[in-house]
């Protein structure tokens, strides 16, 4: 019994040494898996700039390279030699090296970068090395090899990359644990910044992208963790009620732009009326819009609510040594030109060792057939014997060759055909062996002078294969756009002032105006409260709402005038303030605080007006003056928390409105910010002037085209604008411009005819254009004349375009300028001259974005609601 338990015992201590615990297994699986994704899949190599599968690809093409375009598929199978796994894999990294027009020709259809379409299928299309590919790409004698995965053959480590490719190309991929995502920079802007680099100088590169558009790097970070670059759809004007997408930004395609803004419209962001994309061999997305819409404040609502802007967020991540390394785009370009100056020494090495050799075989050759050394091996009966004569034979003559001669050397002397020896020209031997020797002594000029060979070199890279490789996005540092300007008003604000609740859904109560559904709402109340709060369909505020409007951010025009009373039976106060900033949904006493206070008058006025009140008081005791007038203009604005001035210590019978008033504010100053192309309020830029309601900005374009426009901060302006300032109607406009039709220059002076149009005011002939354009009100200009042959050039002429031409219509053809031949026209300084004086600038005011309505003004009808009788019998009338 007792054998039995031992034998038992035995059993099951062999059982325990057959478990294995799993943790360690799956942490090192999970390790080994990890590990290749990084580095076999995912991530370049800082070296060449290539992920594994598209070196395979590469070394592929120049395996099967002839000259002439492969198959795709044919070039796919072979790349399977290499890398083991499936086709699709390979063709679809193959058609995004194909796409990047770098290194790689094709033929057929591969595809579209701007549509988002594919390519064909692999056995439809072809491709070849380019020739720049070839160029920088492959350099076998300095190639390090390794056996790829079954050790049947061979394949690169790293292909000898002469040219920051990584860079030029962008690269993106997700691996474990870890992501990169390098964006693409213009092929010229690298090779500038590799020469400066070699020469010392500092240098920055951003981003270019290969469906164009509009980006501000200010935020880029050189490409490092934490960097973001904005990029923008390039946006036109075609027509009052057309936009035009003519770029898109980087990451998105045609489809999933007009996606984005049918999903905008379908939210209400947005009001278009169809779109159309004609887009073929260049973008091109016609936007319409219906009547009354705003073309600029749409093309802020594209960028604020669609695709047409995005953000890129950059990650540097690059395999060096086996390992993941983070750095930014310049120490990467920084590398690959270190790189390619190493790789440079190499082959030029190589090369020296190469000519080396045929100089030594050269004089060889030379000595054995002038000094006749090959009669010597005629008594030789022995391979031996014949070595030791061609040695002794070259001995005399060998003193100035570089390096000892070999038996290896001699057997190639045994080589050479007895019609070589008959035909041996000493002198073209000669000539031959000082080419040689000027060779060698280039090849050590280059090794000496290293950086110069390597500027030299990206110098050729750059006029060999630079053009048409010019910048296509625009940099340009962007505006941040206010959402909330922009939105389209997609809803109706309700309220119910007796109840205290304001929202959407109150559609049996008062309307107020139309909201977006990300605008705020301000409210005022009886009591003195105030609150911001989000739109939405229904919100309690507080009971006897005075005054419900959109809550505009930063707001310091728009100026509230109150009256009221401090606590049951205090003192009454008159105040103005501004609502600039708040803290949404917190209620904000504008009293005192005392329980009991009452709002006796209140007005919202979106431009600082300071309106007259009559102010009745209640027969109480020995009282004098029991009605007087009080103007708001006389009261200093301050902040929402004042206390305020005292209008009175006794009971308040009415308070009436007696006097409509204007702005307290001066006009409203705009500046032009060029670097933004924008409008500001904010000091940046340049001082377009100080503007009223009834001011507007004058554009004149160098195709001819005049317009004015409304002084928005939404404006957006063209490319080719030469005039922008405020406009005066009654100051004409001067112009010289040429006449394609009847090939001639003319003068012509006209006024804006329609404020509200835009005309051409040059012919319209294709050949026409404009020379100067003058807002003068007397310029001068002068003609400088064409030199004739055989003829002394005309003497430069003067012309006072005031005395040259009277004002006519912007239509006319105007005055010809001179019958002779014109090299330029320039403009001279302006005659000095007195403009007439302007209204003085605090009599009147712009106002600001949009007029607050009469509904948002009439306070005095949610007043007089609330007729019921206070404690002292008082009652709040206007």
């Amino acid at each position: 019994m007792i054998e039995h338990n031992d034998d038992m015992q035995n059993e099951h201590d062999d059982n325990q040494e057959t478990i294995t615990r799993v943790t360690g297994m799956y942490k090192d699986w999970f390790l080994d898996y990890a590990s290749y994704v990084i580095l076999e899949r995912a991530v370049p190599a800082i070296e060449d700039g290539f992920k594994p599968v598209q070196r395979r690809i590469m070394h592929s093409m120049k395996d099967l390279d002839d000259g002439r375009y492969n198959k795709v598929a044919n070039i796919v199978g072979h790349t399977m030699q290499y890398h083991p796994h499936g086709d699709a894999s390979i063709a679809d990294a193959m058609v995004q090296i194909g796409q990047k027009d770098l290194l790689i020709d094709t033929q057929g259809n591969w595809g579209n970068i701007l549509t988002g379409d594919r390519a064909a299928a692999s056995r439809y299309i072809e491709a070849r090395i380019s020739k720049f590919g070839l160029d920088v790409v492959f350099s076998p004698k300095i190639t390090e090899w390794q056996a790829y995965y079954d050790g049947r053959r061979k394949e690169p480590v790293n292909l000898p990359v002469k040219f920051p490719l990584l860079l030029a190309q962008g690269g993106e991929g997700i691996a474990v644990g870890l992501s990169t995502k390098i964006l693409p920079h213009n092929f010229i802007e690298l090779i500038d910044a590799s020469i400066k680099h070699l020469k010392g100088k500092r240098f920055t590169i951003v981003p270019d992208f290969p469906t164009a558009g509009i980006a501000d790097f200010t935020n880029y970070n050189d490409g490092n963790r934490g960097g973001k670059v904005r990029v923008r759809a390039k946006i036109s004007q075609l027509n009052k009620n057309t936009l035009v997408i003519n770029e898109i930004p980087f990451t998105t395609t045609t489809s999933s732009l007009i996606d984005s803004i049918l999903k905008a419209n379908d939210k209400g962001k947005i009001k278009i009326k169809k779109i159309e994309d004609n887009t073929a061999a260049d973008v091109e997305i016609l936007v319409h819009l219906p009547s009354g819409i705003s073309p600029d404040k749409t093309i802020d609502a594209l960028y604020a609510f669609t695709n047409c802007e995005v953000s890129i967020s950059p990650l540097g991540c690059v395999i060096e040594d086996n390992r993941p390394l983070f750095i930014g785009v310049s120490e990467m370009l920084r590398r690959s030109t270190d790189n390619t100056v190493q790789l440079l020494k190499q082959e030029l090495e190589i090369r020296l060792g190469e000519l080396e050799e045929q100089w030594h075989f050269a004089s060889l050759e030379r000595i054995f057939i002038e000094n006749r050394i090959y009669r010597d091996i005629e008594e030789e009966e022995t391979w031996d014997g014949v070595i030791g004569a061609i040695d002794k034979g070259l001995k005399p003559h060998i003193k100035h060759l570089k390096r000892k001669v070999t038996v290896d050397d001699i057997t190639r002397l045994t080589e050479i055909r007895i019609k070589r020896i008959s035909k041996f020209d000493i002198d073209k031997a000669q000539q031959k062996i000082e080419a040689l020797e000027e060779q060698i002594a280039e090849v050590k000029h280059h090794l000496e002078h290293l950086i110069d060979f390597a500027i030299a070199y990206f110098t050729r890279l750059k006029k060999d294969y630079g053009e048409g490789r010019e910048r296509k996005t625009e940099i340009r540092i962007f505006d941040d756009v206010d959402a909330t300007k922009v939105v389209i008003r997609n809803t109706k604000l309700y309220v119910n002032r007796e109840e205290g609740f304001i929202g959407t859904s109150l559609r049996k109560d008062e309307y107020v105006g139309d909201c977006s559904d990300i605008d705020d709402i301000i409210v005022f109340t009886k009591s003195g409260k105030m609150m911001v709060t989000k739109v939405d369909s229904k919100t309690f505020i507080g009971k006897d709402i005075i005054h419900v409007a959109v809550f505009k951010k930063k707001d310091k025009r728009t100026i509230y005038n109150m009256i009221y009373r401090d606590g049951s039976r205090g003192a009454s106060y008159i105040k103005r303030f501004a609502v600039t900033s708040i803290t949404r949904d917190r209620e904000y006493d504008l009293t005192n605080g005392n329980k009991g206070s009452v709002v006796w008058y209140f007005s919202a006025n979106p431009n600082g007006e300071a309106e007259v009140v009559s102010v009745s008081l209640r027969q109480v005791g020995s009282i004098k003056k029991l009605k007087w007038d009080i103007d708001f203009a006389d009261v200093i604005i301050k902040g929402r928390a004042s206390k305020g001035n005292v209008v009175t210590k006794y009971a308040i019978k009415r308070i009436e409105l007696k006097e409509k008033g204007v702005s307290t504010l001066k006009p409203r100053k705009i500046w032009f910010d060029d670097t933004v192309q924008r409008l500001n309020v904010d000091g940046r830029g340049e001082l377009v002037g100080e503007f009223r309601g009834e001011d507007r900005i004058l554009i004149i374009t160098q195709a001819g085209i005049v317009k004015t426009i409304i002084p928005e901060i939404t404006a957006h302006f063209d490319s080719d604008m030469i005039v922008m300032e405020k406009w005066s109607p009654k100051k004409p406009i001067s112009a010289i411009y040429y006449d394609g039709d009847k090939e001639r220059y003319y003068v012509k002076r006209f006024l804006v005819e329609n404020e509200n149009r835009e005309d051409v005011f040059i012919s319209e002939h294709q050949d026409s254009q404009l020379e100067v354009v003058s807002t003068d009100w007397r310029p001068v200009a002068e003609v400088v004349f064409a030199k004739e042959r055989g003829k002394d050039r005309r003497e430069n002429l003067e012309i006072n375009l005031e005395e040259f031409i009277a004002i006519k219509g912007i239509n006319a053809l105007g005055n010809q300028l001179t019958k002779y031949k014109v090299n330029q026209v320039n403009l001279l300084d302006a005659l000095p001259y007195d403009p007439p004086k302007e209204t003085p600038a605090n009599e009147i005011e712009v106002v600001d974005e949009e007029v607050v309505s009469d509904k948002d003004n009439q306070v005095t009808d949610a007043l007089k609601k609330s007729d019921k009788e206070e404690d002292e019998g008082q009652t709040t009338l206007f």
